[in-house]
């Protein structure tokens, strides 16, 4: 059996065991914790989302050796009915934009819609008390990477649909997956995995 049935027959099992799950998550390489991301269904994606314990931080999504503003990319699959692949592009802020008193992540989506949507530009903070990532849409950055496209407000296009006043919540299931839930004053119906994408 391949590496990714193993991953799969884990996280389809009965008993959801998610500290085995990580173990061979941790253990695959690149390509296989790709595919595994990519083939989840929407059904996998809630039950993984409510059995996700592990903590996630700002770290786990851009590690601490990264330089300012150099991109890090998160491979993604979403439950919507189409246009399920994506990406979060992520990068830490520069000297000069950096709070004092947290660590954030400057960010946006990259994904076929952008167009008509925006990009969808957030800022990423810790949530300390719940141990999730929290990737808000009602706060933009300051700058990006001059390569990421133009900054615009969430509420401009059809972004005020899809982004404006969203918040997503990403919980950990191994070193480079979490899985996330999006929210807009209540959990919606809608859930992403993210798969981090080493350089």
């Amino acid at each position: 059996m391949s590496a990714l049935a193993d991953i799969q027959k884990l996280a389809s099992a009965p008993t959801l065991d998610t500290d085995a799950l990580a173990s061979a998550l941790d253990e695959a390489d690149a390509a296989t914790r790709l595919a595994f991301v990519r083939a989840l269904t929407p059904k996998m994606q809630r039950r993984l989302f409510d059995a996700a314990s592990r903590p996630v931080t700002t770290l786990d999504i851009v590690p601490e050796d990264t330089n300012p503003l150099q991109e890090v990319i998160c491979e993604g699959r979403n439950t919507l009915p189409a246009f399920r692949l994506f990406q979060k592009r992520f990068c830490t802020p520069s000297a000069e934009y950096a709070p004092d008193n947290r660590r954030v992540l400057w960010g946006y989506n990259h994904q076929t819609l952008s167009g008509i949507t925006g990009p969808g530009y957030f800022v990423a903070y810790d949530d300390a008390e719940s141990g999730e990532l929290v990737i808000d849409y009602r706060e933009l950055p300051p700058e990006r990477p001059g390569e990421w496209p133009q900054i615009l407000d969430n509420r401009a296009r059809l972004g005020r649909f899809v982004y404006a006043g969203m918040v997503d919540r990403l919980r950990g299931l191994s070193e480079h997956v979490t899985i996330g839930r999006a929210y807009k004053a209540k959990p919606m119906n809608a859930w992403f995995a993210l798969v981090r994408i080493d350089p």
